[in-house]
């Protein structure tokens, strides 16, 4: 399985998100993920896609490579602010379905963008709508935390529902990422793997600690180990 680390600007320096995308990146991450909220659909404010189309050319290796832009919906309606941060150069799109009026439609709105449209689950959240639109996604990502605020310690019981989402993929025979963001450290890591997971978020892990290809490091390590 192919594995990838994405780490959340969240917890960056917003002095410097510039420098911060290009030190990550050299760090060997795989995606930048964008934790966007609205301070309604969650109790906090982060930012708009007027960053994500500044920092948008910063998100290239030092090779010219590109990096793709994972940027994580907590807004509510959905499809008004979908259709700006595809302008703004996002390639995952993923959306709340309770945060939006029409699935389905959101979906198919990410989609006619040219991005790629996943569906994210809070940690109480049953995964019942899976059942009617998993054929049109291309990402699943499980909240292991409840939305609002970097920081938190990682839920267990989202062990359980990464193994079901994942028993639903491999049904599916469809090519769908499973990401997991929320309490994501490098001694967790392995477990996450293990029911399922392929994607990895990980802000105050990495951002928090002074030498990022360090931690980078120690999570590839920890996900190759048998």
């Amino acid at each position: 399985m192919t594995y990838r680390i994405a780490p959340s600007i969240l917890s960056a320096d917003f002095a410097r998100l510039g420098d911060e995308f290009k030190n990550v990146i050299a760090a060997g991450v795989d995606w930048i993920h964008f934790d966007v909220m609205d301070n309604h659909y969650v109790p906090n404010l982060s930012f708009g896609p007027m960053i994500c189309s500044a920092l948008r050319p910063h998100a290239k290796t030092a090779d010219g490579v590109a990096v793709p832009i994972d940027v994580h919906l907590m807004v509510q309606p959905v499809d008004a602010l979908a259709a700006a941060f595809a302008e703004a150069g996002a390639d995952f799109i993923s959306f709340h379905p309770d945060a939006s009026g029409h699935v389905h439609r959101s979906i198919q709105a990410i989609k006619a963008q040219g991005c790629k449209a996943g569906l994210v689950f809070n940690p109480a959240q049953p995964l019942d709508v899976l059942d009617w639109v998993i054929e049109d996604i291309d990402l699943i990502l499980i909240m292991s935390v409840n939305p609002g605020f970097g920081g938190q310690g990682f839920i267990e019981s989202s062990l359980r529902k990464i193994e079901d989402v994942r028993r639903r993929i491999t049904a599916s025979g469809k090519d769908i990422r499973l990401e997991v963001d929320g309490g994501i450290k490098v001694d967790n890591i392995r477990r996450v793997a293990d029911a399922g997971a392929d994607t990895f978020v990980a802000g105050s892990a990495i951002f928090g600690k002074p030498d990022y290809k360090a931690v980078v490091d120690a999570m590839r390590a920890a996900l190759a180990a048998s």
